[in-house]
């Protein structure tokens, strides 16, 4: 569960597009290969072209610029729990705020909903899958993209060895920051999709970022400050950490002329006969009423 200061932090933090844009911004300029994420994601299941689709944490509509390009014909609905993110969204209609954990649609509604990089963020996890699969039609499929625990490790690395730098004598911080997406991962979010739906399936999607200069880097770093800034230690400073880790990046890029982020991202897709388990679910069935099988499926 989240605490006080936990919510407090990501109203900060997604009151508007612009911390997120940053971070969406650099890694478009800095990620190799170059990847147009939200469109992989999209193409990671079938589609028939007239889907009603649910974005869950819609943001101001990256997956809704992607869908708009590749399915002109579906009927999307964003919701997101920040009137300042909706406010930029490029959908005309359609666009709510609400709760992951209580949407606002009756079950059934929705032959896809989509789940991205939010769940981690979500109080009660179990609860809003749950809410997710409610709102599915019988056969929908569940998108749901976050990172890897490994991924961007040097970012925490920085971090954690500037705030080592930071304790004193008889105080040091002995509990690293740990990666945002540690709730909801693509290692644990098989696991606790696998609680709510027949079948699950993991893409990856590795890659790089690289920066020959260190103010991108800060810039990701200071993108972050709302969400990071809680979790340090007493007596040690955002600001003074900022400059530990600036230091740190501009001794590597000197060394190496550049400094390597390595990252993973990917995305878990989840459905009961949907989707990749289509014809799975189709066959068994068949089994079933041949008096072949054993039991059908639910």
């Amino acid at each position: 569960m989240t605490s006080n200061s936990d919510s407090d932090a990501l109203n900060h933090q997604y009151a508007n597009d612009i911390f997120l844009k940053t971070r969406q911004d650099i890694h478009h300029q800095y990620s190799v290969p170059k990847v147009d994420f939200p469109a992989w994601v999209i193409t990671r299941i079938h589609w028939r072209g007239d889907e009603v689709v649910l974005d869950v944490g819609s943001g101001s509509g990256t997956y809704f610029n992607a869908l708009r390009a590749q399915r002109p014909n579906i009927t999307y609905y964003g919701l997101d729990r920040s009137a300042g993110m909706l406010a930029t969204h490029n959908a005309s209609q359609r666009l709510l705020t609400g709760d992951a954990q209580h949407l606002p649609f009756a079950d059934a509604t929705f032959d896809v909903v989509m789940a991205n990089h939010m769940l981690y963020h979500v109080p009660d996890i179990d609860m809003a899958i749950r809410e997710m699969k409610r709102v599915l039609k019988p056969g929908g499929v569940l998108i749901t993209a976050t990172n890897s625990v490994q991924t961007m490790r040097e970012f925490l690395a920085l971090l954690n060895r500037g705030m080592l730098l930071l304790s004193t004598p008889g105080n040091i911080h002995r509990r690293p920051m740990q990666p945002d997406s540690l709730r909801f991962s693509l290692e644990n979010g098989v696991r606790l999709l696998a609680k709510h739906f027949y079948a699950v399936v993991r893409h990856d999607l590795p890659g790089e970022l690289i920066f020959p200069q260190v103010e991108p880097v800060m810039a990701y770093m200071e993108s972050l400050r709302s969400l990071r800034e809680p979790q340090l230690p007493r007596g040690v400073f955002w600001d003074d950490l900022m400059l530990i880790v600036r230091e740190q990046i501009s001794r590597a890029i000197s060394h190496a002329g550049e400094l390597k982020v390595e990252k993973l991202s990917g995305v878990l897709i989840a459905s009961n006969s949907g989707g990749f388990i289509h014809d799975f679910v189709t066959l068994k069935d068949a089994e079933t009423l041949d008096g072949k099988g054993t039991a059908p499926l639910n």
